[in-house]
């Protein structure tokens, strides 16, 4: 009698579990609709890009819905056409592809200018739409607006760092030698150095590897190439500008010190290398007057720049307009060396009269790269 119930129990048990038996479907819908409206920028603006001010545009549509209500990613996609068939260039939107806009910097605009085939300094078309995705299906938006953008002259992508090598330069085709720049703005490069005749030198964005290479055509600078030095032997000055593509080779003729109870130069400094002048156990002489020994002085660089037909000078001396004599105490940037002009007396340094007249001195003039432009004036 037990077996009887418990069989009759186990087919009642299996008839209820087929009875409640459901079939579920775990596909996910993947539908997403396209964005219906482009927001910003209006259409047709114009852009003058300016990649080295680091300034941004913004792209805003309105937002797509998900049939599974999820979230829904974006693409911003550029082209040259307005079929995108074949876009261009696509990024994401912010916040990792899940806001309604994107940030693009004019830097971003500029390679994609130029993989448009926009010419440095010519104006062209660009295309901007919005993809709309959502797993595997990806829906453009009905709407597509048009960018007028201008290149600038400069680089779509400018060097982080510079160098100069070469059989010209001071560290020969040694590329680990290779004379550093110092960067004086963003895209702007200058340094103090010297070239030898007979070689040939070029300017590269590191010292190890393969570095993009850059060369001086006339004013201008170009991707590629190097320039023949064949002039005399002559300490110059680099001063290159990646933003517009230019650049300028100043020759410095002469740093001399000038003196101002004189109103001329009075002692000469003899290039050593790596941007450093001497005057090597110079007597200082004083004049006497009638307040005291006059010890007021400040830098006189003789200079031809691009070539010039005639020579002009360059004044360096104090931030300040006038400055007490230097001691222990004294900070490091009393020293340094910034433009100043032609006025006999303002913008000057002083000698230690006590210590320094009628005495030898190394006077050392300091261009370089990794530091402050600065003088010093050490007791021999």
């Amino acid at each position: 009698m037990q077996r009887k119930i418990f069989f009759f129990l186990l087919v009642v048990f299996g008839g209820c579990l087929a009875a409640c038996k459901k079939t579920y479907n775990y596909s996910l819908d993947q539908t997403v609709s396209p964005v219906a409206n482009l927001f910003a920028p209006q259409d047709s603006l114009f852009v003058a890009l300016n990649p080295a001010s680091g300034a941004l545009i913004t792209f805003e549509w309105s937002p797509a819905l998900a049939a599974d209500g999820s979230l829904v990613q974006y693409e911003l996609a550029f082209d040259t056409v307005s079929d995108f068939k074949h876009p261009l260039f696509k990024v994401a939107s912010d916040g990792t592809g899940v806001n309604t806009q994107a940030t693009v910097s004019h830097s971003t605009l500029n390679q994609i200018a130029k993989r448009a085939g926009i010419a440095a300094l010519d104006t062209g078309k660009l295309y901007w739409t919005v993809y709309s995705t959502k797993g595997l299906n990806e829906v453009k938006a009905g709407q597509t607006n048009v960018m007028v953008v201008a290149r600038p002259a400069g680089f779509d992508s400018i060097p982080a760092d510079l160098y100069v090598t070469g059989s010209a330069t001071e560290g020969g085709t040694d590329l680990s030698k290779a004379v550093h720049f110092k960067q004086t703005a963003a895209g702007v490069f200058e340094a103090y150095t010297s070239l030898k005749s007979g070689g040939s030198y070029s300017f590269v964005n590191g010292n190890s590897g393969t570095p993009t290479s850059y060369s001086i055509v006339g004013a201008n600078l170009k991707e590629g190439g190097s320039v023949n030095y064949s002039d005399t032997t002559a300490q110059v000055r680099f001063d290159l500008d990646f933003n517009n593509a230019v650049a300028t080779m100043t020759v410095i003729r002469s740093v001399d010190v000038w003196y101002a109870d004189a109103d001329n130069v009075k002692y000469h400094l003899i290039y050593q290398a790596a941007g450093v002048w001497l005057d090597a156990n110079q007597l200082i002489t004083e004049n006497q007057e009638s307040w005291g020994p006059e010890d007021r002085y400040k830098f006189r660089f003789t200079v031809n720049a691009g070539g010039g037909a005639s020579d002009c000078y360059e004044w360096y001396g104090s931030s300040n307009g006038d400055n007490s004599e230097p001691t222990s105490s004294t900070p490091p940037s009393y020293f340094f060396l910034v433009p100043a002009t032609n006025d006999q007396w303002n913008n000057c340094y002083k000698f230690v009269s006590a210590t320094m007249n009628n005495k030898n001195v190394n006077i050392t003039v300091l261009l370089q790269p990794d530091a402050p432009y600065t003088h010093q004036v050490t007791l021999q």
